[in-house]
């Protein structure tokens, strides 16, 4: 299983924080091209972008965030893209499932697409966009433009966001999508950055999106099972398979019924477990 725990912003432009991303423990790398990178550096970051992939050496699986096709930047960043091999490519403002094929047909063979979900028609269209296919793998948050473009007063519990929120990840279950978190945009906050990842996780969210390697340690903690769930997993996997439980749709682990629905639950929550111990060890903040 591929974790997407913590998803890091790099601006493609700042060679530094490229090299020190190969040695990250993030799951999953950006290399921005969009938000990160001002007008005239475009051309430059799009060329290092190129260097990256090509030299390669990262410990995360690394994506790029491409210009919107509606601009000067996209399709070249989409030519660029085209003899290397991303996990996947991130389209920004993505607001229609046509918009969603646009950039698919333009995608190397074999890389996913991700979008980003930013703006108030994306969200009234989340299940057509959401709906659009193959290769669209994952809904990404965003919540610096949705929150411009909607006017909102967003606090740490990030009040009129949360019906959103659940749309999202409602919209990416329904497809067979990741669902991704939006930034923490206050770096040296702590203790919002571990409500958020905690209020995220309650959503159901698969990760958070961050902008500062600071940020990685608090999210892998949070989108990783807790011991306790573990250990609960486990129960129900040893109670379904005991001889008793042959046939039985529904069985008493402990104090609860459980069904076969919360088997697969346990498995897929177990799966997550083996694939987050193979990674460096996350502490909470």
């Amino acid at each position: 299983m591929e974790l997407t725990r913590s998803v890091l912003y790099l601006p493609a432009s700042n060679p530094r924080a490229i090299e020190k991303a190969r040695s990250l423990d993030a799951d999953v790398a950006i290399l921005d091209l969009e938000d990160a990178v001002a007008p005239d550096a475009k051309a430059e970051a799009r060329r290092a972008v190129v260097e990256a992939l090509t030299a390669g050496g990262f410990r995360s699986r690394v994506g790029v965030r491409i210009n919107g096709l509606d601009t000067v930047w996209g399709a070249d960043d989409l030519s660029a893209l085209q003899a290397l091999s991303p996990a996947f490519v991130v389209a920004p403002k993505i607001e229609s499932p046509e918009a969603v094929h646009e950039v698919a047909h333009r995608l190397p063979p074999g890389v996913a697409l991700w979008i980003m979900v930013e703006t108030p028609l994306s969200l009234l269209r989340l299940d057509r966009v959401a709906g659009a296919g193959a290769p669209l793998a994952a809904l990404m948050l965003g919540i610096n433009d949705l929150g411009e473009r909607m006017n909102l007063v967003l606090g740490t519990e990030r009040e009129p966001l949360k019906p959103w929120l659940a749309a999202v990840v409602a919209a990416a279950r329904g497809h067979g999508l990741l669902a991704i978190d939006g930034v923490v945009n206050a770096t040296d906050d702590a203790a919002r950055l571990e409500a958020e990842c905690r209020q995220g996780r309650a959503f159901g969210f698969d990760g958070k999106s961050l902008i500062h390697p600071a940020q990685i340690t608090a999210a892998n903690f949070a989108f990783s099972p807790s011991p306790e769930e573990v250990a609960k997993a486990r129960e129900v996997v040893a109670a379904f398979a005991a001889a008793d439980a042959e046939g039985k749709g529904a069985i008493r682990v402990g104090y609860r019924m459980v069904e076969r629905l919360h088997l697969d639950a346990a498995h897929r929550l177990l799966a997550r477990h083996a694939a987050a111990s193979t990674r460096p060890e996350a502490e909470p903040i």
